[in-house]
């Protein structure tokens, strides 16, 4: 079983939750905005994902570019990074599947396939 972290009305999420039922892959569900990262999970997860942090930022959201992030992640420390991503799920890629050997950020179906058809 996998850890799905999404926003529900995002239409990316839903369309990744639908492709995992299709695929009769079991998981939970996490709501990002109301179940907010840590900073530690956030670093559990970039670590186990292999994954530059940046990639577990919504570069399209909304949040994002109200703080000018595009910008300032340059100059950020990595602990500073996670420190925001924790502060707001709306500045968090998603959807996030969590397994117990990988991390998949944003719904690349190619990518799911490969990884959880297995599963």
């Amino acid at each position: 079983m996998v850890q799905f972290i999404e926003y529900p009305p995002c239409s990316t999420c839903q369309k990744a939750k639908k492709w995992l039922t299709e695929h009769e892959i079991s998981f939970t569900s996490r709501h990002i905005k109301e179940q907010n990262p840590s900073a530690q999970e956030l670093a559990a997860w970039q670590k186990k994902s292999g994954l530059p942090l940046k990639r577990f930022f919504n570069t399209s959201g909304i949040l994002y570019r109200q703080l000018n992030l595009k910008d300032k992640l340059a100059s950020m420390s990595e602990e500073e990074q996670l420190a925001l991503l924790a502060t707001d799920g709306m500045l968090v890629k998603r959807p996030l599947v969590i397994g117990d050997t990988f991390v998949l950020v944003g719904f690349r179906e190619k990518e799911w396939l490969s990884l959880l058809s297995s599963k």
